[in-house]
């Protein structure tokens, strides 16, 4: 489960930006999250709030906003939406579409104490 791996980067993120800025608590992290970037919102989640157990995050509400995928078909010569990564272009059916969003994941935005 690469979720738990994710979720301590997280917390690394956030509690060095915690420290910098001399707060004492995170209260509210907010993550953007790929459709395509094989994240699982629901594992993460779990994965977060353990990691988070007695630390300065503890506590801390996760707000997970989903991104869209979307990408170029190179038969189309056009941006369209994509559902799934290696999935067939929904104007034209081919599967030569390269991802050009929704692929990531990033610390969108903190509130701290």
């Amino acid at each position: 489960m690469h979720e738990m791996s994710l979720a301590e980067g997280v917390l690394q993120i956030v509690e060095e930006t915690a420290r910098r800025e001399n707060a004492r608590r995170i209260k509210l992290v907010v993550l953007e999250i790929g459709r395509l970037s094989s994240v699982q919102p629901d594992a993460l989640r779990f994965c977060f709030d353990a990691v988070t157990r007695g630390s300065m995050a503890d506590g801390t509400t996760l707000d997970i906003v989903d991104v869209p995928g979307s990408g170029w078909c190179l038969q189309c010569m056009a941006t369209v939406p994509m559902q799934e990564l290696y999935g067939a272009c929904p104007t034209c059916g081919s599967h030569q579409v390269q991802p050009t969003g929704g692929t990531e994941m990033r610390v969108k935005e903190i509130e701290i104490e």
